[in-house]
């Protein structure tokens, strides 16, 4: 963007062109947007004029006809996002019957084929037998790796009424909300569970905002998310009664929870802020997993399936690294043999040489490796 080009820069072909998810801003929001962007790109492009003036004029011509067509690119890639978030609703809608059938299985609302004969025939005692899958949920969040981290063995008998799991996408603001549907337990109240997750949206990725939760209506010494400590009297006081703290302990019940950004970024310091992203990146990750993993393909999780398919893909990913690995160890090799047979050479070489030699190690001190060059 040339200065000409900043200096008319139109903030209205910019609010036009702004992808659909943005237009469900208020219009205070959605101006502060546009107005947020137009400063980036202005930014950017005096922190880029020095390059464009340092150019001669036939490459600087070269380089403005690239930008042109990077903006084409950017305009697809708008579309593009645009037509992903209507096919992934459409495709989201399809699912939902789907997930209508698995419910009912899992809980027992109706019988799959088949199971009533083989069962008359096996000669089981119905009257014994559980409906449904018993601990469906529990089981395949335990089977993936994140969240197992997050399970305690406390969560698990609460976590054996979990129903079911969904998620939708929120509009204004922009996100996505999971639902968690709880049976009558002995632990709380609530019946249903939710963990909203607002995002910004950004060039390259989503930005999470913040996370809302829900507030856990604990029956009476049942909260799994707080242990009580009791600390005897001191020795020779009469008729003293024990100390009783409560202190937090790790739970998956800590999800609904999360972490609160405060309003004012001056009320912490640095090491704080980071502590505090460090929070809100691993809140996210279980969130994600959730959505993406767990809910879409939760009997691969409750068989182990899923965990192997994640398994192997690590191993690859693993071997490819070791590959990649091995090629630099086998370069370096290389590169040590010829520099042992340059020393030797050069130990051979007559005294009338040794001039040639002193000049060479000024360009490159010898026996010293120069800085190795690895492509990122």
């Amino acid at each position: 963007m040339s200065n000409t080009d900043k200096d008319s820069f139109d903030m209205s072909e910019m609010d036009s062109s702004l992808p659909a998810a943005a237009a469900a801003l208020s219009a205070e929001d959605r101006a502060g947007l546009v107005n947020a962007l137009k400063n980036k790109l202005q930014d950017l492009a005096g922190q880029h004029v020095d390059v464009m003036e340092s150019l001669s004029p036939k490459v600087r011509k070269r380089v403005e006809t690239l930008r042109e067509i990077q903006s084409q690119h950017d305009e697809l890639e708008a579309k593009f996002l645009e037509e992903k978030a209507v096919l992934e609703a459409r495709y989201q809608k399809l699912y939902e019957p789907l997930y209508t059938k698995r419910f009912e299985i899992v809980n027992g609302v109706v019988e799959v084929e088949g199971v009533t004969d083989a069962s008359m025939e096996e000669g089981e005692d119905k009257a014994n037998e559980g409906k449904g899958v018993p601990d469906f949920w529990l089981t395949a969040m335990k089977t993936n790796e994140i969240l197992a981290e997050e399970i305690s063995e406390r969560d698990e008998e609460a976590l054996r009424s979990l129903k079911d799991i969904k998620w939708c996408r929120i509009d204004n603001p922009k996100g996505f909300k999971l639902e968690f549907f709880f049976d009558t337990n002995p632990f709380f109240k609530n019946s249903v569970l939710t963990k909203t997750y607002h995002m910004i949206d950004d060039d390259d990725e989503p930005i999470l905002e913040k996370a809302i939760g829900t507030e856990i209506e604990w029956y009476p010494g049942k909260c799994l998310t707080q242990k009580v400590l009791k600390k005897k009297p001191k020795k020779g006081v009469k008729n003293a009664k024990p100390v009783i703290k409560t202190e937090k302990c790790e739970s998956f019940f800590n999800f609904f929870s999360p972490p609160e950004v405060p309003e004012n970024e001056d009320d912490i310091d640095e090491d704080e802020a980071e502590e505090l992203q460090n929070l809100m990146e691993q809140d996210y990750d279980i969130g994600s997993t959730i959505r993406d993993k767990i809910i879409p393909h939760a009997v691969s999780w409750f068989t182990g399936e899923a965990a192997e398919a994640d398994e192997l893909k690590l191993d690859d990913d693993d071997e490819d690294a070791d590959e990649e690995d091995e090629d630099d160890e086998d370069e370096d090799d290389d590169e040590d043999e010829d520099e042992d047979q340059e020393e030797v050479k050069s130990r051979k070489k007559p005294s009338g040489q040794k001039k040639g030699a002193k000049r060479q190690a000024g360009e490159g001190q010898p026996g010293e490796r120069p800085p190795e060059c690895k492509q990122q």
